[in-house]
Order: structure tokens, then sequence, then C-alpha cells
């Protein structure tokens, strides 16, 4: 079975080499990617057509997507909302995708007041988060929705900006800009990006959609024992020998995070599609005894945590923190105006107080 990172060194060579061998791989690949468009624009004109509407919603939602597959930062940005509404004094409901247990745990561990379950945008799955005193639902990439309160947000990474401008599997969108025309909402994450290439990338984006366009950093905020939860600074691996243990889908990103602290990094990948594999805790257990620290992903933590072996030194979780750099603002003003009691429900409020004093 290959590696996680020699799969994503394929794949990056194959979605931003020049090379002519990288292009000839590509134009293989363009049959399948137009079957691919093909696909989605069917798609998009039944969810067009009303066959997926939210109309019969009874709680106002936020849909967050990405347009590009890999590890667009979608998790960070579902968590910062929901933390976000939490702070306003509301409770968050978050339908994940079905078969992903491991996110549903992350979510559950990161938000514990949140409310979780797993299934599609379907209106009984909403009200089952209703009924459980959820006051806004957000829908981890569950597809398309129209209608009702709410909005549609694109997740972008920065780091995608140097790859093809082509559908899977020649390149790596899943949306083309023609989606952009039916979102509320853009944010571009960067987490080895510099700054400007997030600038350009939004700069490209405004000449398709005129939602705004938001530009958020992920870096470590701290560290968190596995087991314990205790937290320590991200100062406390600077100058330390490092072992960075990554399953993510970008795990040069995750490493990079890791070496901005100025530790002394080596890199640990594994294949992380389902649960991790017996030699790979092994493996792991093995390096706390070689090196002053394992650090892992908040996401791959929920896969070892309950694995752990007693009586060896535990991991750290890196955990990250979003950072807004360009219009932060815009971000919260969109999520409010779904919160926002609409002016006809609060002239029936007013009437009906006066009708019953």
């Amino acid at each position: 079975m290959p590696r996680r990172g020699s799969t994503h060194r394929l794949l990056r060579w194959l979605w931003t080499s020049r090379r002519l061998d990288a292009r000839l791989a590509r134009l293989s690949l363009l049959p399948a990617a137009g079957l691919w468009r093909t696909a989605t624009r069917v798609r998009d004109a039944a969810f067009a057509r009303g066959w997926r509407s939210a109309d019969s919603f009874p709680l106002p939602w936020v849909r967050v997507g990405n347009l590009t597959v890999g590890d667009s930062g979608r998790t960070p940005v579902l968590l910062w909302m929901a933390r976000h509404f939490t702070a306003q004094g509301l409770r968050p409901g978050i339908l994940v995708r079905p078969r992903a247990p491991f996110r549903e745990l992350a979510f559950r561990h990161a938000v514990p007041d949140a409310l979780l379950r797993a299934g599609t945008d379907s209106v009984a799955a909403v009200e089952e988060l209703a009924a459980g005193g959820a006051d806004i639902v957000l829908l981890d990439d569950a597809g398309a929705v129209r209608g009702g309160r709410g909005c549609v947000v694109a997740v972008l990474g920065a780091e995608t900006s140097r790859a093809v401008r082509w559908p899977l599997p020649a390149g790596p969108w899943r949306e083309g800009w023609d989606s952009l025309a039916a979102t509320d909402l853009v944010i571009i994450t960067r987490k080895r990006a510099p700054l400007e290439a997030a600038e350009a990338l939004a700069a490209e984006l405004r000449s398709h959609t005129d939602a705004p366009v938001a530009i958020a950093h992920l870096g470590l905020r701290h560290l968190e024992g596995l087991v314990s939860g205790s937290e320590r600074p991200a100062s406390a691996l600077a100058g330390r020998r490092v072992v960075a243990a990554s399953g993510s889908a970008d795990p040069d990103a995750f490493v990079a995070q890791v070496k901005a602290s100025g530790a002394a990094v080596q890199v640990h990948r594994w294949h992380a599609d389902g649960d991790l594999r017996d030699e790979d805790v092994a493996w792991l257990a093995h390096a706390t005894r070689r090196a002053d620290y394992v650090v892992v992903s908040e996401q791959d933590a929920v896969k070892l945590r309950d694995r752990w072996p007693a009586r060896v030194a535990e991991p750290l979780v890196a955990v990250l923190d979003l950072t807004w750099e360009a219009n932060g603002d815009a971000v919260v003003t969109t999520l409010d105006g779904v919160t926002a009691v609409p002016d006809d429900i609060h002239r029936e409020g007013r009437s009906t107080a006066s009708e019953n004093p």
C-alpha cells in the first residue's frame, strides 16, 4: 500500500509540475476530467431546479465546502465558525458526512457544546439537530443546498495556487469557477504559502464572484497532551528534536507549521485512510524515546488517542490558530446575517405581544 507522503508527492507533481512528462500525464487524464466536469454540471443543474432545497430547514444553515481536493483547511474554518456562534450564545449543530467517524470525533473533542450528527443535508437530519436544541446548523461539505436562511461558503487553500486549473483527476479542482456564482463567501486559507500568494489568488477570485473574499492564516497556536490535555506553548518546541507525524492529505503543510516553531524536525508519514495501523502506533511509541517530542495533528489525534500505550510518554497535539489576515469582518458580518431575525418575524413577535399583554 503506498504511503500517504508518496501519494501526496505524486499528486503534487501531476498537478503542479511544468515538466513534459507531467504535462503528458495530465493530457492523458483529460477525458476523465471531462466526465467529472459534466457530472458536476448535471448535479448543479438538478440543484438549481430545486432537487435539494433548504426551504424546509427549521434552522438557519451555513454550508462549508472546498473547491479542490486535499486539506484546504475546511475543518479549522468549521471549528472557528462553531466557536463564533457559541460565543454569540447560540448552540451550533454540525452535520458531518457519513462514513467520516474520525471527523465527527475531532469536532466533538474541539467543540464539546456542539450537537453532531452524521448524515446528508436532509430535512430530517436538520430537524433532529433542531429537536436536540441546535440554533444553527453547519453543513460539512454536505452538497449544494438552496433556499431558507443560509449561506454557502467556499474554502480554498492558497497552496493550490500553483496547481493547474483543471478538473479531477487531471487537476485538483472539484468545482469550476462557475460554482462561485452561488457562493456567498470565499475563504482562502494558507499554511505554508506566503501571504502574497493568497492575495494574488484572492484578486483572481474576485473576477469570478461578487462575494466577499477573506484570507486566513492557519498557524500553530499551542500544544496539548494527547491523553492529559495539558497545554504547552508552541515555543516549547524551539531548538528541540521533534518527530512530526502526519497522515493528513497535505503532510508538507503540517511539517512546515511545526518547523515554524524553531524545532529540528524529523518527518514520519503514514497512509491514514481509515484507522491507524498497529505498526504506526508502535513506531510512534518508540519515537518518543528517541526524540524530545512527537507532534501529531488534531485530525490524527482522534485516531491515536484511544490506542496510545500506557506508560509511554504522550505525544503532543498541534492545535491550530485561525487568524484573519484580510476581510475577517466580512466573515463575521455574513455569519451574523444568517442568524439575524428577519424583520417579518420581529413584526410578528410584536403583533403577538400586543395581542397578549
